[in-house]
């Protein structure tokens, strides 16, 4: 970094590649204490723990769920939030826990095996020992070929995986190259537009419905066939299961018991069998699965605003996780972040115009999120309606990519937006908050604030492994946690929160989509 050129901000000088008049007033004592009370008075790990390693894995719908958005409310009025409560929306579906699973390989030789019993799968009727058998079924064209085969039959259902060693570092720091990259605007149209899981979930319940015709006791999948997928990690998808085993909708089949196994433990068995060698496992999976339909929730909270307490800056995370691990970087992390950054501003007693409010979200795996929060309070993209309050949201925070350090932001094609952050980021340089780039993150729920056209970011952080060893896996645990990051992004989130807050005017909006003017 050159010495020559300056970035003036008022009442500090910081070095830079290029000489900007900083348009934004920045608060720099509020800064200085926010940084000093996230590093020195942290509670996020705390937090953290408490979500994680508490409450475990909380899918939507499930009693663990529910006692940590219940925790989660007694910690924002702990934090010295108002008007907490939850904002119930639905229904969501089935409900569903896995209480029990127990899984082994008898013969040849004993091993324990590495598993988790997939979400919306049945229970077994008590411990169910046999001998396995290999029927891939990749599309519905290979289920004539086991027709009749598979009554009573622990069903080895994926094709067993050639697994490759691994080619890059488990741990990763975006690097400068890195970040000069992600700043790049991308090529025009490379963004595919939101995911349609509508052919996946036909194929799945075309599955199901076979495999219960069939009388299979117990349906065996092997992990993600994702690189990842080679280090005996339980990791999100497969062939043919890449949903859960069951849909979540009552008027849709459930599956029979469900289990996925570690690709290695899962490929052993298949290689025993191709050999023509007597196998014998074991399996007992006890779930939790009401047949009638749940609602879910929003777990809300606020700060209130002095001078413009109608206008609104909201920041938030997802709440609930994946069953496989203890959804501690996806998405505890996140909701540990936004607590902790409201909790810094509310023990400082920063002064904000604005209302703060904060969203910890639900469902947000099977595509919900902040969507029906959005919906009914602000604009609802089906129907082309917006409601009063849209008008008065300046702008949506989200964090939800892991336990990384805050490097910048995706500012999801607003580039009026550019030369606020760049004044809100720069005096968090040294924390190496840097990078700003226009191209847009569309996995979670910042997404729905965005298409209802109101401003609505996702922060860059370093992804540290998330990709390639946390993310939808059975090691998405405490201990993958990064306390020097999370303290980090908290600082940055509270500042952001702060100066948005207390902005003379409101953030600048893209114009509305077209799902909006065309009814207007």
């Amino acid at each position: 970094m050159g010495s020559t050129a300056r970035l003036w901000v008022p009442g500090l000088l910081l070095a830079a590649t290029g000489a900007l008049f900083c348009q934004e007033r920045i608060d720099l004592p509020a800064i200085h204490r926010i940084r000093a009370e996230a590093f020195g008075n942290s509670k996020v790990m705390e937090t953290a723990f408490y979500i994680s390693e508490v409450f475990g894995g909380r899918y939507t719908g499930s009693p663990a769920l529910r006692s940590a958005a219940d925790w989660s409310m007694k910690r924002m009025s702990q934090f010295g939030l108002t008007n907490v409560h939850l904002e119930p929306w639905g229904p969501f579906g089935r409900s569903w826990t896995n209480k029990r699973l127990s899984a082994h390989l008898l013969e040849p030789s004993y091993a324990p095996l590495i598993g988790v019993a997939r979400p919306m799968g049945r229970s077994t009727p008590g411990a169910i020992r046999g001998a396995p058998v290999l029927a891939p079924l990749r599309s519905e064209a290979d289920f004539p070929r086991y027709k009749g085969k598979l009554r009573g039959k622990i069903a080895l259902i994926d094709e067993p995986h050639v697994l490759q060693p691994q080619a890059r570092p488990l741990m990763l720091r975006f690097s400068p190259e890195d970040l000069a990259h992600i700043a790049e605007a991308p090529e025009p149209g490379l963004h595919a537009g939101p995911y349609d899981p509508t052919a996946r979930n036909r194929l799945r319940n075309a599955l199901n419905t076979f495999l219960n015709d069939e009388g299979v006791a117990v349906a065996v999948s092997a992990s993600s066939k994702l690189s990842r997928g080679d280090l005996g990690l339980l990791v999100e998808g497969g062939t043919i299961f890449s949903t859960p085993a069951g849909s979540r909708r009552p008027d849709e089949p459930t599956s029979p018991p469900a289990i996925a196994l570690a690709a290695e433990h899962y490929n052993r068995i298949a290689r025993l069998l191709q050999h023509n060698i007597p196998v014998q496992v074991e399996f007992e999976i006890v779930n939790d699965m009401p047949e009638s339909s749940v609602d879910s929730f929003s777990v809300i909270g606020e700060i209130p605003g002095t001078t413009k307490p109608d206008e609104l800056v909201m920041a938030g995370g997802h709440l609930d996780s994946h069953m496989f691990g203890t959804g501690a970087t996806d998405n505890a992390a996140g909701c540990a972040v936004v607590l902790e950054a409201v909790r810094i501003l509310n023990k400082l007693q920063l002064k904000m115009a604005r209302t703060v409010r904060i969203g910890l979200w639900t469902g947000e795996e099977q595509g919900f999120g902040a969507l029906p929060y959005v919906q009914k309070f602000f604009a609802d993209k089906q129907t082309g309606k917006i409601l009063p309050a849209h008008a008065k949201v300046s702008g949506y925070f989200n964090f939800d990519d892991g336990t990384g350090k805050i490097r910048g932001v995706y500012m999801q094609n607003n580039d009026m937006m550019r030369p606020i952050f760049s004044d809100w980021f720069a005096p968090f340089r040294d924390l190496g908050v840097t990078t700003l780039t226009i191209a847009g993150e569309y996995g979670s729920d910042q997404v729905p604030f965005d298409e209802a056209g109101i401003p609505a970011f996702q922060f860059i952080q370093d992804p540290v492994e998330y990709e390639t060893r946390t993310h939808h896996s059975n090691m998405d645990v405490y201990d993958r946690l990064q306390a020097g990051d999370l303290m980090q992004s908290a600082a940055v989130l509270a500042s952001v929160i702060y100066h948005a807050a207390n902005r003379d005017e409101m953030l600048p909006r893209k114009p509305l989509p077209a799902e909006f003017t065309k009814t207007r």
